[in-house]
């Protein structure tokens, strides 16, 4: 996309913002013990509230509103029962759309890292 208005840049700026908050709260929630679908569930409500579509459910009929990877699945990995467990790898990847407007956002819990943004340690 090409942005030629200050309304297009807005719009992207508000998706921008909604997907990487629904990043942030579900990295703020994982911790050992939850299962990946109930990670799914926390960003998926928040998706819904902020009035935001899942673009891999929309666009894919993916069967989560987010993907959410453990260790050795690289991306895309599909919400269920998987239990999260301390010293998880785990990547979380929002991708949602609202007024015609996408955008992406993803991070990684890495336990080697123990930092948030490139990565943090899953407790």
């Amino acid at each position: 996309m090409i942005v030629k208005t200050e309304e297009e840049l807005e719009g992207l700026r508000r998706i921008g913002r909604i997907c990487a908050e629904v990043r942030d709260a579900m990295i703020r929630a994982a911790e050992p013990g939850m299962t990946t679908l109930e990670l799914d569930t926390i960003g998926r409500g928040l998706l819904d509230k902020a009035g935001a579509v899942s673009a891999p459910e929309s666009t894919y009929n993916f069967p989560g509103a987010t993907c959410i990877s453990v260790n050795e699945e690289t991306a895309h990995g599909i919400p269920g029962p998987r239990v999260l467990k301390a010293g998880d790898l785990v990547n979380v990847d929002v991708s949602a759309s609202k007024d015609g407007f996408f955008r992406r956002y993803r991070c990684q819990l890495c336990p080697a890292r123990g930092q948030a943004g490139a990565g943090a340690a899953l407790p």
